[in-house]
């Protein structure tokens, strides 16, 4: 069974709820280990009756911190200790809610790349069904960082939604070969090139929601607006449906349909889609929002297990053994 790492003092509601969430997890039978300040930590769980362990972790690094200097100078950090957990291999994955450039710094520099990974990516779920990648790690990006990108992808989508041959997709402004800036352009030709990868050309925003592909590779500043523009419209949408359906001649029907409706706030929900995967690490690490409670950790520990028992790492380092020579 995989055991997972979860930084304990990591976001805005740590520990409290971070700590309810691995224990939520336990619940759902996941082996975990927390990391971080054991006196702070105990009388939570003492209160929910739970008996996890805990590696304690004597400081913290706060989202003020610059990271890679906090990094280098506070070595007892949880999300330290953390990834050094991963990388003895005394557990298989690790979970942070704390400052994602912490996080993928631990990753980076104390996990290690995976061989042949220029930049780790940060890949989320589009809820239509689509792996989208980077959102947010490389806010600037060689065309190579981009076809590599579709590699690590690809490994992620096989896992997650069990397709033999991932297709492969652009962001771009135009579905024409020639559109977009030279960054497109480029990757474009190196994406047509690789042999295993199912590129299917470019998508534009707009076919987001209809899943064109299983992947939809761009670089992290395209990517990083692109998801948090998708998630305020779903919220914006969700809100204009409820105000149209709350005049008092609607409440019979209103009533009638509050399954429905509540099914579908649930899968709009980004606490139920797991948090995102830090992809081109030796190791599965899964990063979510700042701001996650309880339900957001228990559902990131699924994520995470998922991408254990998928060994996305080695996926993607046998993808991009095949690329050799071509990235």
């Amino acid at each position: 069974m995989s055991t997972i790492a979860i930084d304990a003092m990591g976001g805005d509601y740590a520990p409290k709820e971070i700590v309810l969430g691995g224990v939520d997890a336990s619940h759902n039978g996941h082996d975990i280990v927390l990391v971080g300040d054991q006196e702070r930590i105990k009388p939570i769980l003492d209160e929910a009756g739970s008996d996890l362990p805990v590696v304690h972790a004597s400081e913290t690094i706060d989202m003020s911190d610059d990271p890679a200097i906090a990094i280098r100078e506070k070595r007892d950090a949880s999300i330290s200790v953390a990834a050094r957990l991963v990388k003895s291999g005394e557990v298989d994955g690790l979970i942070s809610a704390g400052s994602t450039g912490a996080a993928m710094a631990a990753a980076t520099f104390m996990i290690g790349r995976l061989p042949g990974v220029s930049r780790p990516a940060i890949a989320s779920y589009f809820p239509s069904g689509s792996v989208v990648l980077d959102m947010g790690a490389n806010l600037s990006c060689r065309p190579t960082d981009l076809a590599q990108f579709a590699v690590m992808g690809a490994a992620l989508a096989r896992a997650h939604y069990g397709v033999d041959e991932p297709t492969v997709g652009l962001l771009n402004i135009g579905g024409e070969a020639g559109k977009g800036r030279v960054l497109e352009q480029e990757a474009y030709k190196l994406l047509e090139a690789l042999p295993h990868v199912e590129f299917v050309g470019n998508v534009e925003g707009t076919d987001l929601p209809l899943a064109k592909s299983n992947v939809i590779v761009c670089d992290g500043y395209s990517g990083n607006i692109l998801i948090k523009t998708a998630e305020g419209a779903a919220k914006m949408v969700f809100g204009f449906m409820l105000e149209a359906v709350s005049a008092p001649e609607y409440a019979d029907a209103l009533q009638a349909l509050a399954p429905a409706v509540m099914e579908l706030r649930e899968r709009l929900n980004p606490e139920r889609h797991g948090g995102a995967h830090l992809l081109g690490v030796n190791g599965v690490v899964v990063l979510t929002h700042g701001s996650s409670r309880r339900l957001s950790i228990s559902t990131a520990v699924e994520t995470a297990v998922e991408a254990v028992e998928g060994r996305v790492p080695a996926m993607i380092a046998d993808g991009l053994a095949k690329s050799e020579g071509l990235l």
